[in-house]
């Protein structure tokens, strides 16, 4: 079976290995003349940076790049990217790397054009309404990392400076018009960046699958993305070289994306506000964190995770897939509790507060409280 394609869902993906040679093509296809690469600090220095710029140059695209990048971006961050995209004269973004690269280049596609202050349009209701949509900068997405899934979102993530909160900021048009997804990218992670990106993967899909809205589309998705994660993550994290499980990888990472259309719930809840106030790793910081809250959700999802343990090959119906997350992270090296991961000393009043602030408490499938979400986060301390 050959594992390159071109995918239109949900929107025009060029998936397979290599195809980071088909970026000029792939501007043409966005309209873009003048690209402007935003990444991160770290991923700049790679040849992998290097390369995308010799292809884009070689082309006749320019070499510009922005990587004034955090690992939890703020609108920091994204003022300085949208004043140098204002400066250079560029009429698109090419969103690269992780998740922090891919929503800060998002942003600044959508926050280039704009007069009013980023927060004004965070997923609240119909805040999107209040962009002026012709003027968001087409975005080219190229994930380097398998896990956050945002070359396929139509949102990013920006951590605010003064209040240290995690804001979901969203318009229809940040869905790229173009996804290349080339596993090579991939193959230099390290082992720690490839298991907790792909326990990202992991905690979208079964979010996804957990959630109680009805949307058998992304539960199906959220289903088969669990799978190709099981069978792959580890290959990958044991052998950074394994292309077929990278690629497997990288399919998942864009299926939870995808899937958590449906909803996420008291992980991300949980590791939103955990990331903004001591700076974890998201993906790292879901892994932490699920096992509790598979606990923490059963009776609710006891039995949709049996039939999800049938379809993974998973004995034991739920307690085997508490086991089975157990095993994974353990065999990842993934911290047991947040305060391995380092958050010591935590403010659990401001923490609680946050969590129930975070919009992805309306998909949990227990409804959270003040108290159960003070007892769920004690419970991973």
């Amino acid at each position: 079976m050959s594992l390159t394609a071109n995918w239109s869902y949900p929107t025009a993906v060029r998936f397979g290995a290599g195809r980071i040679a088909e970026l000029p093509e792939a501007c043409i296809a966005a309209g873009i003349k003048r690209p402007l690469l935003v990444t991160d600090r770290g991923l700049a220095q790679l040849p992998i940076a290097g390369q995308v710029l010799d292809i884009l140059d070689a082309a006749g695209l320019g070499r510009a790049m922005f990587a004034e990048v955090d690992p939890n971006p703020t609108e920091k961050n994204m003022e300085a990217g949208v004043a140098l995209f204002r400066e250079g004269g560029h009429d698109g973004v090419i969103a690269f790397g992780g998740g922090s690269g891919l929503d800060l280049g998002k942003c600044v596609a959508l926050m280039a054009g704009q007069s009013r202050p980023v927060w004004d349009f965070e997923d609240i209701g119909d805040w999107w309404t209040r962009a002026d949509a012709d003027a968001i900068a087409p975005i080219i997405a190229v994930p380097t990392t398998a896990g956050t899934g945002s070359e396929v979102g139509r949102a990013g993530v920006l951590t605010n400076r003064e209040t240290h909160e995690k804001k979901i900021i969203f318009h229809p048009r940040m869905l790229p018009a173009v996804t290349i997804c080339d596993p090579e990218l991939t193959v230099g992670m390290p082992p720690a960046i490839t298991a907790g990106t792909g326990m990202d993967a992991l905690a979208h899909c079964l979010e996804a699958y957990c959630s109680p809205h009805y949307h058998p589309m992304s539960q199906g998705i959220a289903l088969e993305g669990m799978r190709l994660v099981k069978e792959n993550l580890p290959r990958a994290f044991h052998d950074g070289t394994d292309i077929e499980a990278r690629t497997h990888m990288m399919a998942a990472a864009a299926m939870g994306a995808v899937a958590f259309q449906k909803g996420l719930g008291a992980i991300h809840a949980l590791s939103h506000p955990i990331g903004a106030h001591y700076g974890t790793h998201h993906g790292t910081t879901n892994a932490v964190v699920m096992p509790a809250v598979l606990r923490f959700n059963r009776a609710a999802v006891e039995e949709p995770l049996a039939r999800a343990a049938a379809y993974l090959g998973i004995e034991g119906n739920f307690e085997g897939v508490c086991d089975f997350v157990a095993r994974l992270n353990a065999e990842l090296g993934i911290p047991e509790t947040l305060t391995a991961l380092g958050v010591s000393n935590p403010d659990l009043d401001r923490l609680v507060a946050d969590a129930l602030k975070d919009p992805s408490v309306g998909g949990n499938p227990v409804e959270m409280t003040e108290a159960n979400t003070r007892a769920l986060f004690e419970a991973c301390m």
